[in-house]
């Protein structure tokens, strides 16, 4: 019902992405009219996620979850764009042998219609995947060291919303009266008295 027949995203909730250059890689995927668009990022232990193999034309030739021997190093991360076709497609799925709807299975669909294209996220791109408690680690730590040092905040869905004309700042001030008496209303009122920040 939510998605009816719109193209949509789908970014998994135990993953952050940040990095210069973000903001248009997705753009240039939410584009995407027909088809799927999901992304690779080179890992040192593909055989614990999923892998897409590609040719020397980046055109996906499999796609492979949580493989033994990976035939590959580039897994998918948690974050994909797909056509209209996406709700029916990922109502014809059947659990998988380990008892789970795999999103893995539904971007097969598009990998033998030749409609799933694959764009390549590396240097200067950080894709943390926080599925297990070492790696939850590794990204508080991340991110602590980068909101500190820099005074920005990561994935902070009102000032994303703000600074890319989604919500204009009398709707950002509402928000941050929800809020207020808070480090994060804070962080938003700054947010608010900046002039010509980059995003």
């Amino acid at each position: 019902e939510f998605i009816h027949e719109e193209p949509v995203a789908l970014i998994l909730g135990d993953n952050i992405f940040y990095g210069s250059g973000m903001v248009n890689i997705i753009q240039e995927a939410a584009t995407l009219q027909d088809g799927a668009v999901i992304f690779a990022y080179p890992v040192r232990n593909p055989d614990q996620l999923g892998i897409v193999e590609v040719d020397a034309n980046w055109k996906a030739i499999r796609i492979e979850e949580k493989p033994k021997k990976p035939r590959s190093n580039l897994a998918v991360p948690g974050f994909y764009f797909y056509d209209n076709r996406v709700s029916g497609y990922a109502e014809s799925l059947k659990p998988s042998s380990r008892g789970e709807i795999e999103i893995t299975d539904l971007n097969k669909i598009y990998l033998e219609q030749k409609k799933l294209r694959v764009n390549f996220l590396g240097r200067g791109i950080a894709w943390l995947d926080m599925g297990t408690p070492e790696s939850l680690l590794q990204a508080a730590n991340y991110v602590q060291a980068v909101e500190e040092r820099q005074g920005l905040m990561i994935s902070c869905p009102e000032e994303v919303a703000y600074r890319m004309g989604f919500i204009n700042a009398d709707q950002l001030k509402t928000q941050i009266k929800k809020i207020k008496n808070t480090i994060y209303a804070e962080y938003l009122e700054k947010v608010l008295q900046e002039e010509n920040f980059s995003f």
